[in-house]
């Protein structure tokens, strides 16, 4: 079954056993990955976050993975929240600017 509904993931990847308390080398190479698919993609300092198709986000999801194992990561432990919205289509931008408005609207 091919589930096609919108929808935002954040990610994050946790490479284990490489021997190294820094994950930037594989931090690159999977935000190198999601650069060059054609979904959405924002990285932040925790994570990616990827928009589009469920079936798209959870195989490049899945394509990430493979990457770093690949290249020798024998254990991943991924993070990986799903949100899901029928009612309106909404980016991660404007999750952020409906907050700050509101932060501006405080006394």
């Amino acid at each position: 079954m091919v589930v096609t509904i919108p929808c935002l993931a954040d990610v994050c990847l946790i490479p284990i056993g490489t021997g190294s308390v820094s994950v930037s080398d594989e931090v690159t190479q999977i935000t190198r990955l999601a650069q060059q698919s054609h979904l959405h993609t924002t990285l932040h300092s925790a994570g990616t976050t990827i928009e589009g198709p469920w079936n798209e986000v959870m195989d490049l999801i899945g394509q990430m993975h493979k990457l770093l194992h690949g290249q020798g990561v024998v254990r991943i432990q991924s993070d990986i929240r799903v949100g899901t919205r029928t009612d309106k289509k909404q980016t991660p931008q404007d999750k952020i600017d409906v907050v700050e408005r509101k932060l501006k609207d405080l006394p």
